[in-house]
């Protein structure tokens, strides 16, 4: 097993899911530790950055981060899975519809919004995915999520396909968006293509494909494409600690209770680095104690 740490900026290709990649870049690099930040179905291509090692620590920021997405939303059928996978269960004529209805209905979507996700997805209810369910022919009613859309606009539309441009928050369904509006409309839709531009930091410009990645592992030269975790806390604040403080996290340790620090808002997370400037730790501030608490320390040893 090789010792890998860091964040792989990758474009997972079509027809692949989430955790195929996944397998592919393990065997590839032989890592022990391997994820990713942010599931992409099987329709969707693009951003999707894979974890090594420590760094595996922080996929939770990148799930939780914002994200850029290039939508193709074809009007006129409904499937199933509300994507081009799934199998058609109505169909209308939608050729009555213009750019103008597209953007007004669009703007519905637009903030905090309560989204019911599809019947194909990995959540569970009641212990059990509803993709299995789905399969089994078994619908079960879904409680709606409330999700944030930062931004969403028509770039094209071309009788019966419509380019949607989306800057959404966590756990946002494209393909519910595109089922949703085909309803809004009265012609029903499905998502046909999904491009994901932007995950936090990591855009689709300078993703590794999957076959370039697997050729670095090969090589040698993985080094040369791996992101430092830290990169994925950049809105977070920084601070410096001392060796004391530094040697007590690396060991295990807390934070002495005497550690002056700048205070923080409750709830805060922070960037401490050591002397020697390498990132060391996710620190919280624990309001009531008015104190810096250790929350994840990625530097041991």
């Amino acid at each position: 097993m090789l010792a890998v740490d860091g964040i792989l900026n990758l474009d997972k290709p079509y027809g692949m899911t989430s955790m195929d990649v996944v397998r592919r870049i393990k065997r590839a690099s032989r890592a022990k530790r391997v994820g990713h930040g942010g599931t992409l179905d099987p329709v969707a291509t693009g951003v999707i950055p894979i974890c090594f090692g420590r760094a595996t620590r922080i996929m939770e920021y990148l799930v939780s981060g914002t994200k850029d997405y290039g939508a193709v939303v074809e009007f006129g059928a409904t499937t199933d899975t509300y994507d081009a996978m799934g199998k058609v269960t109505a169909r209308s004529d939608a050729s009555h519809l213009t750019a103008g209805e597209i953007e007004g209905a669009l703007q519905s979507f637009k903030g905090e919004i309560d989204q019911v996700p599809p019947m194909f997805s990995a959540l569970k209810q009641k212990g059990k995915r509803l993709y299995d369910l789905a399969r089994a022919g078994i619908e079960v009613e879904r409680e709606p999520r409330r999700v944030e859309v930062l931004s969403i606009e028509l770039a094209d539309w071309s009788y019966p396909l419509a380019k949607i441009e989306v800057r959404c928050g966590r756990g946002f369904y494209m393909r519910s968006l595109a089922h949703d509006l085909g309803q809004a409309l009265g012609c029903g839709a499905h998502l046909k293509n999904l491009v994901r531009q932007r995950s936090g930091p990591f855009e689709l410009s300078s993703a590794s494909s999957l076959e370039d990645a697997e050729q670095l592992f090969a090589d040698n030269l993985w080094r040369t494409a791996l992101h430092p975790a830290d990169v994925v806390l950049q809105d977070l604040r920084a601070m410096i600690v001392g060796t004391r403080i530094e040697n007590s996290l690396r060991h295990g340790g807390s934070i002495p209770s005497d550690w002056r620090a700048p205070p923080g808002k409750a709830g805060e997370r922070c960037r401490a680095y050591g002397v020697g400037g390498k990132f060391l730790a996710v620190l919280s501030f624990d309001a009531p104690a008015g104190q810096w608490r250790a929350d994840k320390v990625f530097l041991t040893g």
